[in-house]
C-alpha cells in the first residue's frame, strides 16, 4: 500500500493503472477510520482491482463555529485499517495541496443544498461538491463509495455527477451501527459516557419512525410529530430538524411512499448526531 500526499504523484499511479486495465474503486473519508467507512473500502475491494482511499478533512465544508480545528486525525492509526482491508493506494493532501492560492472555482448546486443538514450549515455541501468533484478529478474512478448515513450528501454526489456527466458511478452502502444502534460517526469520540448514553434516543427514534411506518402511518406530519415527541423525552436532546422529503429531490413531502427519506438532526450536549431511514415499501 502506498501513501502519497500530492496529486501529481496520485495522477501517476492511477495513470499507470488506467494503461494497465485495471478498475479503481473510491473511499473519500476524512480520516478517523471506523466500521461504516470499513464497509465502504470493503465494498470497493470487492467491486474493483484497485482501491484509493483519501483522507483529507475539509476546511471547506466547515462552517466558522464548526469543529475543523478539533475533528479527529490519526494518520497511523487509519493507514493500518487500510492495510489490513487491502486498500492500494491512500491520498492524504495537506489544505495548501488542494487549495493552492490561485484556486478560484467552486462547485455549487441549488434545490438540494437548501434543505435538512443545508439550512443551518451555509456553504457546508458547496465545500462538499467541491472537495468531491476534484477528488473524482484527482483519483478518476470507475466507483465511488458513499454510507447511506449521511443520505443529502449522498443525494448530491449522485445529482452532481449527473448534472455534470461524470464518469463514476455512485454507490451507496447501508448505515453501519453499533451494538446498541447507534450509527457509526467519527463524531461519536466527541460524546461523554454520558451524553453517549443520551445519544441512543436518536437511533431509538429512527425505530420509532420506522415501525410507524411498517404499521401503516403515511401522514408526514403525524409522523414528525410522533418522532419529536419521543426525542423530547431525552434532556439531552436538541432537535435541529425532523423532516419528511422526497429520497432524490430533498423536498418536503406531506404523504409518506416508496423512494421517501426520513431524517434527523440533533444535538447532544456540544455533538451534532444526524441519522435516517427510507421507506422502500408500504
Amino acid at each position: 500500500m502506498q501513501i502519497v500526499s500530492t496529486i501529481k504523484d496520485v495522477k501517476a499511479v492511477v495513470k499507470k493503472w488506467k494503461e494497465e486495465g485495471h478498475t479503481i474503486g473510491f473511499v473519500p473519508t476524512m480520516g478517523f477510520l471506523h466500521e461504516g467507512h470499513g464497509s465502504l473500502i470493503t465494498a470497493a475491494r470487492e467491486a474493483n482491482e484497485k482501491v484509493v482511499v483519501s483522507i483529507f478533512v475539509n476546511p471547506m465544508q466547515f462552517g466558522p463555529n464548526e469543529d475543523f480545528d478539533s475533528y479527529p486525525h490519526d494518520l497511523e492509526r487509519d493507514s493500518k485499517i487500510c492495510e489490513n482491508l487491502g486498500v492500494d493506494l491512500i491520498f492524504h493532501p495537506t489544505p495548501e495541496e488542494m487549495y493552492p492560492q490561485d484556486f478560484f472555482t467552486y462547485v455549487d448546486m441549488s434545490v438540494l443544498t437548501e434543505e435538512l443538514c443545508g439550512l443551518n450549515r451555509e456553504g457546508h455541501f458547496r465545500g462538499v461538491c467541491t472537495v468531491v468533484n476534484k477528488l473524482f478529478n484527482i483519483t478518476q474512478p470507475d466507483r465511488a463509495y458513499f454510507g447511506e448515513k449521511d443520505a443529502q450528501q449522498l443525494a448530491i454526489i449522485k445529482q452532481m455527477v449527473k448534472d455534470l456527466c461524470m464518469n463514476v458511478e455512485v454507490i451507496d452502502c447501508p448505515t453501519v451501527r453499533e451494538e446498541d444502534g447507534l450509527a457509526k460517526s467519527s463524531r461519536n469520540t466527541y460524546l461523554s459516557p454520558e451524553d453517549r448514553g443520551a445519544a441512543l434516543i436518536v437511533s431509538d427514534t429512527i425505530s420509532l419512525g420506522e415501525s410507524l411506518v411498517k404499521e401503516g402511518e403515511t401522514n408526514a406530519e403525524k409522523l414528525i410529530a410522533a418522532m419529536e415527541t419521543h426525542l423530547k423525552t431525552e434532556p439531552k436532546a436538541k432537535i435541529e430538524y425532523v423532516k419528511v422529503v422526497d429520497g432524490e429531490t430533498l423536498q418536503p413531502i406531506s404523504t409518506i411512499r416508496p423512494g421517501v427519506l426520513v431524517a434527523i438532526a440533533v444535538h447532544i450536549g456540544k455533538t451534532r448526531l444526524i441519522d435516517n431511514f427510507s421507506v422502500r415499501k408500504l
